[in-house]
This record gives C-alpha cells, sequence and structure tokens, in this order.
C-alpha cells in the first residue's frame, strides 16, 4: 500500500463535495510527473491525505481511498471540456484518472505552515515541491500527519 497527498481547491472540488458525491472520478491532471504516479504507482486500496489548496490557510483536511485502478482521462478528448487536450487522440490518450472515495474528515485539519514548522517533515514534497498536485507520502509522514490532526 502506498500513500498520497491530493491537492484540490475548495472552489473546484472540496471534501465536503466528494462525501456528497461518494466517489469521484480524479481527472484533469495536466502534469506529467503526477500522471505518471496515477498511471505506474497509485493502486487500490492507497491512502490519500486530501489537501485543500489555494485558499487562505491551505490544509490537509481529509483522508480518502483509491478505489480503481488508472484509466485513460477522456475528458482529454473532448472539446468542449475544460480539460481537453489536442494533442491526445483515443489511441494515445496522454492523460489518466482513477477513482476515489471519501474516508474520514481528520479531528483538527493540519495547516501546511504548520507541516512546514514541523522538522519531521522536513524532507516531505508538500515542503519541497508544493505545486505538485499529486504527491507521494511516506508512511511515517503519514502517521506524523496524523497524529498532529489528533492534537
Amino acid at each position: 500500500m502506498n500513500y498520497w497527498l491530493f491537492k484540490s481547491e475548495p472552489s473546484d472540488y472540496s471534501y465536503d463535495d466528494l462525501v456528497e458525491d461518494n466517489k469521484t472520478q480524479w481527472e484533469g491532471i495536466r502534469n506529467y510527473q503526477a500522471r505518471n504516479f496515477i498511471r505506474d504507482r497509485i493502486k487500490i486500496n492507497d491512502k490519500i491525505l486530501f489537501y485543500h489548496s489555494n485558499i487562505s490557510i491551505p490544509h490537509i483536511v481529509a483522508l480518502a481511498e483509491v478505489i480503481s485502478e488508472p484509466y485513460p482521462d477522456h475528458f482529454a478528448l473532448d472539446k468542449t471540456h475544460k480539460y481537453y487536450d489536442p494533442k491526445s487522440t483515443s489511441d494515445n490518450t496522454r492523460w489518466f484518472m482513477l477513482d476515489i472515495k471519501p474516508v474520514k474528515k481528520l479531528e483538527n485539519i493540519v495547516t501546511l505552515e504548520s507541516v512546514k514548522n514541523n522538522p519531521k517533515l522536513k524532507n516531505m514534497v508538500l515542503v519541497n515541491r508544493s505545486r505538485l498536485s499529486i504527491q507521494p507520502v511516506t508512511k511515517s509522514e503519514w502517521e506524523i500527519i496524523i497524529d498532529m490532526s489528533l492534537s
């Protein structure tokens, strides 16, 4: 099992939206490194830290779980969709997506600032390459974040 951090702007899709929907397609990834994580490394039952980005206090708000294998992002082929990619074809859809479901809200949010201020998390991708929308998280980092959410 792997651990991940998935970012979403709550004005586009919040954790509460995921709870309401009960599951969602995680589409629209247009960064090659994040795409490669989806295509090559993320598996069913992997655990997710759900992160609210691009807000005044960015934070990890909840836990989610991967519930599908990756599959081609069909929105890349839809000329009317905001994630359309003219370089994608039905034979070579360059982008992938997967399905996730909510698990639970954290007891307390874990802010980006508190992550950055925790010396045990100094090597976390969120601290060092924070713009990446899907990021690997180590088991140790996962456990530290969970502990931080309890205090």
